[in-house]
């Protein structure tokens, strides 16, 4: 393996729903910060969208992964430009990589190019999202695997606890989202991953709902990715909806206007906390190297973030601290 001497984040510039453009452009933006980066793509697309003093490398990709694709077309198309970027972390020519291309894809093509940390089931998608009681939520999985299995979740629960420790959290409490707290509530697949989480070696509090997980009721809550995704967006919309209503209330009388400014402090801190953009991505935890599964609408400033957060990952070692916290553990059997 040859490694890179400066770290380096490998982009697959053809995934997104803004791609190329927003790809290139969030990458020019990395590059002029200071963050190492690599376009993968096709090449004869991607030049000609540089500025030509820029001095960004491109990797040729032949093929594209859509985002209407099946995750598993990731594994045919073995020039496709998310495998291609994976493959160059691989190969130690970079230290992460960022995809705003189909999620499902992303996960087929890291396992394939990169593996599975030992002790890892399923790898999963995880978030860290803030809580009304001041704390933080991580919310694990948010994509990869619509249609889970019991044992998927429980593999989900072992990686969102390592990885709530290495965010800090000592000894974080795992709740399973579900349509009540109460147990035997929730679907099939909730009813049947409930007792293969609570034999792990974790604080298991049982089912959540999700108020009570942003209210503090657990610090970890483990969901299929189709539930996790769905419950990510209704928030990012609530959120959304609310920055409307309020700016709403601004533009109006003179008491609303007054409320406004008291309130937008609060506001601006809470839209700076849970907005996608800043965020830029959320990790792929399960893999043996950072792999920043960025939003399907990721922007120019999204794109920028999640080379930020691989880069972030890679400078602190996240995925090794997740290693080594598995690795603690045993498997959920």
């Amino acid at each position: 393996m040859v490694v890179s001497p400066r770290p380096v984040v490998a982009v697959d510039a053809m995934g997104g729903d803004l791609a190329p453009g927003a790809l290139v452009e969030g990458a020019v933006l990395a590059h002029e910060a200071g963050l190492g980066v690599i376009l993968v793509g096709h090449e004869a697309e991607l030049r000609p969208l540089l500025p030509a003093s820029s001095g960004v490398q491109i990797v040729h990709a032949a093929d594209v992964v859509g985002m209407d694709a099946k995750p598993g077309d990731a594994k045919r198309l073995d020039d496709a430009s998310v495998r291609v970027a994976l493959r160059l972390v691989a190969e130690g020519r970079a230290c992460g990589a960022v995809s705003a291309g189909n999620s499902g894809a992303t996960l087929f093509a890291a396992v394939l190019e990169l593996g599975r940390v030992e002790g890892v089931d399923r790898p999963a998608i995880a978030t860290s999202l803030p809580r009304s009681d001041g704390g933080t939520l991580v919310l694990v999985d948010i994509g990869t695997t619509t249609d889970a299995q019991p044992h998927h979740l429980a593999s989900f629960a072992l990686l969102g606890e390592a990885y709530a420790r290495v965010l800090g959290m000592d000894a974080p409490r795992v709740g399973l989202l579900s349509n009540g707290s109460e147990p035997g509530k929730g679907n099939r697949l909730v009813q049947e991953s409930a007792p293969l989480i609570e034999a792990l070696p974790l604080d298991f509090v049982g089912n959540v709902e999700p108020d009570a997980a942003f209210a503090g009721a657990c610090d970890v809550l483990v969901s299929d990715g189709f539930t996790g995704n769905i419950l990510l967006k209704t928030a990012e919309g609530v959120i959304g909806m609310l920055r409307r209503v309020a700016g709403d209330a601004i533009r109006g009388d003179l008491r609303g206007r007054l409320a406004g400014l008291l309130l937008r402090p609060a506001a601006r801190a809470l839209r700076d906390e849970l907005d996608w953009r800043s965020r830029g991505g959320a990790l792929l935890l399960g893999v043996p190297a950072p792999v920043v599964v960025a939003h399907g609408r990721a922007d120019p400033v999204a794109v920028r973030a999640a080379i930020q957060l691989a880069h972030y990952a890679h400078g602190h070692g996240l995925v090794g601290a997740v290693a080594r916290g598995l690795a603690a553990r045993p498997g959920p059997g």
